[in-house]
């Protein structure tokens, strides 16, 4: 008996469907959020403009909003790879937090591709 028999639940690894199923299971994601959010494949970029403490608050409650939802879907965040990028001259360069753990800043991105 093969292995994927015993496999209870989720898509065998390279299957022309896992990634259109995962797309379907998150797609409701960005209606939970104020902010602008990027979807691509397995990733997300939540992104908006912080230029007052108003501004820094609604990130931040939208990022509690996201890590809630992570938990209720299941799907949690890899927070040792999420990480903040300050834009802008007038970005106070707050501190962002998810589950209670501070995101770490980086100064470049490298591209998806």
């Amino acid at each position: 008996m093969s292995d994927w028999c015993n496999i209870l639940s989720g898509v065998p690894q390279g299957s022309v469907l896992g990634p259109l199923l995962f797309v379907i299971y998150i797609n409701d994601i960005d209606e939970v959020i104020n902010s602008k959010l990027l979807k691509y494949a397995d990733d997300s970029k939540i992104f908006n403009k912080v230029n007052s403490v108003e501004e820094v608050e609604n990130l931040r409650t939208d990022l509690r909003t996201l890590v809630s939802w992570s938990e209720e879907w299941q799907m949690l965040f890899n927070l040792d790879k999420c990480k903040v990028m300050h834009l802008g001259f007038n970005n106070p360069h707050v501190d962002y937090f998810m589950d209670a753990i501070q995101i770490q800043e980086c100064m470049r991105k490298k591209t998806w591709g």
